[in-house]
């Protein structure tokens, strides 16, 4: 063996300036005095300087790299203090690498730098290790030792050799040393260590950087530890299923195809997007299914309650933008008229548009039958670019059917609304609930009371189904509802919602509705082009006029499709059919008009008023006969009058007489004569106190011999004061005023405030006449005695009347 492998240095020649000692530069590494390392050089100027230590049999300086980024260092690229190392095997291998096994000897500082060398040679200062044994060293001397090994004990695989090394250490500098060599420090971290000369000093330092250590690995241990534990779970929970399989399989229960179904929900779970407390609850299921044969009841009833949550849209949203400008295009290509309803729906999309996030008002159109009202949810979701769903609640009367029902029942499924939002395939759709008005009340449940925390904004965002027992974020649902009227709505679900009314079409409307939609639509439906059917204007005029009367246009379209297949059968056969459809055809094609002008039954006849109705599909005319002949004083009414309508004949009877004198009439004629009053059309109800002025006109005409103009039509409560008070369903009683070809209308002056709903083109027809006390009616209505004349009763119109 040499001498520089068995660790003596030869001897030199003594330099004044310093020893002259060859230096390897290493990057990330630091070398300690008394620890043997491993290092590889790759650099010319290092093999050079490893070559020629080996051959003079001398010691080599190891320097750490200030940056690891330089290739060629000098001096001032490396730091000063360093470690004296003997050279114990140099190993060149096949593929050229050099390898130096090397021990570190003694601390050194550089001095001076050498140039004209082959490699780094650097003059230096044997730096001495203080050898001191007093207290405080052996005390620190003693913590660190301790801290030692219990560093070496959290490792997991620490080499016994190293535990029992620092065991037999005697050396507090040799313990500081060791210690800080294999602690997994930076290497600027032990390159601080290295240039602490003080013992104590030293010591107190790799002290506290171990300290920091051992917290580290105690984490580790602990977290290393929790692993283990979960992963020793899941491989038991692994053989138990694999027991589990073996046993399905022995039995006759278990083949390829139920794993794939089984793989195949645990991707569909993972890609459907739930929430996390949703997707919990579907891998909960997913085990049970597992676990269950295919031969139970139970199977059945996880597989579909797990296809339910893979199918619901959790996180699928339409990719749609909403555009005011488009969508006032949609709303107008949709629908004729309806300016304030459209500039409403502008308004919600406007506000949904810059805040998505918000939460927007649930929109209730009310109004007659076939105006549009769920066609407008259509244009809605066209306009917004979602999907949309209808949901009628027409007949509803269990709870269960808006919340679902339990899965303990054979045969549950989800309520109305989730099978909707899964039906649309999107968590932001528009969904319509048709027919509000039409709920039932069963013994089962209130479903209006189910429908309260799905219309409440600050609800719906945990809506809670009985079938699928997690929450489902409604927040992002567009709700739009509809209703022919709103007194059958429940008033804490009316409250939640904000009622747009839509009022019926006039005939100008009809006109123009039937012109762009309604004959298209037909033709089209029919199999008919443009040239083989045409409808004029007054042809479409004379369908509206003699054979409909409704505030909608359903009838309208059946009309029209009706004239439509007409031409059909001709074109079918193969007959010439002429293309223009003239009013005097429609008698052969639909019957003779179902409709008189109501002027006939405005005979020139003392006790004979025309009064203004509201109905569900609109508003109407009705006529109120007035006879007496000798009597007791009783007051006769007949044509089925509710309660209410009752009150007001007997409030304008009374009023007559209180006023008997002021109208010029005979008071002793009243105490001896019946008087009967009768409103035709009895079959069907009549109802409301808005028929007490034209009950009251037609008393004074019939008392005074007066009659009641045939071109004016009245409506108004009376009070006992002789006032005429406010009504309800203005725009839909002068539209029917106008409609039956009447000229004046006589409205109550309190309300003045709703002559800005009623549509132009009908204002400009009509002239109004405003009243304030019962006098103004008598004033404005009734004209010179006339001679009685025979009375010609037909009734008009259908539906529940409400005067």
């Amino acid at each position: 063996m040499s001498e520089a492998q068995n660790g003596a240095a030869p001897a030199r020649t003594a330099d004044p300036q310093g020893e002259l000692l060859p230096i390897i530069p290493v990057r990330n590494l630091v070398l300690f005095p008394n620890v043997v390392v491993p290092v590889t050089v790759a650099r010319p100027r290092s093999v050079a300087a490893a070559q020629e230590a080996v051959r003079d049999e001398g010691p080599v300086g190891i320097l750490l790299q200030r940056d690891t980024e330089v290739e060629e260092p000098t001096g001032a690229d490396m730091f000063q203090i360093g470690t004296l190392a003997g050279i114990l095997r140099y190993v060149t291998t096949p593929d050229g690498q050099h390898h130096l096994v090397c021990q570190g000897r003694q601390r050194f500082r550089v001095t001076g730098w050498e140039e004209g060398h082959p490699h780094l040679m650097a003059r230096i200062e044997r730096v001495e290790e203080p050898d001191l044994r007093t207290p405080e060293v052996l005390a620190r001397f003693g913590i660190l030792r301790d801290e030692a090994m219990e560093a070496l004990q959290l490792l997991p695989q620490a080499p016994p050799e190293l535990l029992g090394a620092i065991r037999a250490l005697e050396s507090p500098g040799e313990l500081a040393d060791l210690t800080a060599s294999y602690m997994d420090l930076r290497p600027s971290d032990k390159q601080e260590v290295l240039e602490l000369f003080d013992l104590p000093e030293r010591l107190d330092h790799v002290s506290a950087l171990l300290a920091r250590r051992i917290e580290v690995l105690r984490l580790s241990r602990d977290i290393r530890e929790r692993t283990r534990e979960s992963m020793d779970e899941r491989q038991r929970e692994y053989l138990l299923r694999e027991q589990l399989r073996t046993i399905q399989k022995e039995l006759g229960e278990a083949d390829e195809g139920r794993q794939s179904e089984i793989a195949e929900l645990q991707e569909a779970i993972a890609a459907a997007g739930m929430p996390p407390d949703v997707r919990e609850q579907a891998e909960k299921e997913l085990r049970r299914l597992e676990r269950t044969p295919e031969a139970a009841a139970e199977h059945s009833m996880i597989r579909s309650y797990l296809d339910w949550l893979i199918e619901m849209p959790w996180s699928r949203r339409s990719e749609g933008v909403i555009d005011i400008a488009g969508a006032r295009r949609i709303l107008d290509e949709d629908h004729y008229g309806l300016e304030k309803v459209k500039r409403r729906i502008l308004e919600f999309l406007a506000a949904r548009k810059l805040n998505p996030d918000g939460r927007s008002p649930i929109l209730c159109f009310v109004g007659p039958p076939g105006v549009g009202k769920t066609s407008l949810g259509q244009s809605i979701a066209r306009a917004t670019g979602r999907a949309f769903a209808r949901l009628s609640l027409g007949g509803v009367h269990d709870e269960s059917e808006i919340r679902g029902h339990r899965r303990t029942y054979i045969g549950a499924l989800p309520g109305a609304i989730v099978q909707a939002i899964r039906k649309a395939g999107t968590s932001d759709c528009v969904l319509m609930l048709d027919e509000m008005d039409k709920l039932g009340q069963g013994f089962r449940g209130d479903p209006s009371a189910a429908l309260l925390e799905v219309l409440d904004p600050e609800q719906n965002a945990t809506f809670r189904d009985h079938y699928l027992d997690v929450p489902v974020d409604l927040s992002r649902v567009i709700f739009i509802a509809t209703a022919n009227m709103l007194d059958t709505i429940p008033g804490p679900l009316l409250d939640r919602m904000e009622v747009i009314e839509i009022s019926g079409y006039t005939e100008d409307e009809k006109l123009e509705i039937a012109k762009r939609y309604l004959v298209r639509r037909q033709r089209a439906a029919n199999g008919l082009g443009p040239d083989q059917v045409v409808l004029p204007d007054e042809t479409l005029r004379a369908l509206i006029r003699d054979y409909t009367r409704e505030a909608g246009n359903r009838n309208l379209d059946r009309l029209i499709g009706a004239v439509c297949r007409h031409v059909a059968v001709r074109v079918a056969e193969g007959l010439e059919a002429p293309p223009r459809i003239g009013p005097e055809m429609l008698a052969g094609i639909l019957g003779p008009p179902r409709f008189e002008n109501d002027a006939a039954m405005r005979t020139s006849v003392p006790g004979v008023a025309t009064g203004l109705a509201w109905t569900p599909v609109g508003g109407d005319i009705l006529f109120i006969e007035a006879s007496r002949y000798p009597g007791t004083g009783r007051l006769i009414l007949t044509g089925q009058l509710g309660d209410v309508m009752k009150e007001s004949a007997q409030a304008a009877l009374s009023l007559v007489k209180t006023r008997v004198r002021d109208l010029g009439l005979d008071p002793e004629g009243l105490d001896k004569s019946d008087i009967h009053i009768h409103v035709p059309a009895g079959a069907i109800p009549k109802d409301g106190p808005s028929a007490g002025i034209a009950i009251f006109s037609a008393l004074v005409s019939l008392l005074s011999g007066r009659c009641v103009r045939s071109d004016t039509a009245m409506t108004g409560e009376i009070s006992l004061r002789g006032l005429v008070l406010p009504v309800g369903g203005i725009k839909e009683k002068v539209v029917a005023a106008q409609r039956a070809g009447l000229s004046t209308v006589l409205l109550p002056a309190r309300n003045r405030k709703d002559f800005d709903d009623i549509p132009p083109a009908v204002r400009d027809k009509l002239q109004f006449v405003w009243l304030d006390r019962v006098d103004d009616a008598v004033r404005a209505a009734l004209v010179a005695p006339c001679q009685p004349a025979p009375l010609r009763s037909k009734g008009a119109g259908g539906g529940r009347m409400a005067g």
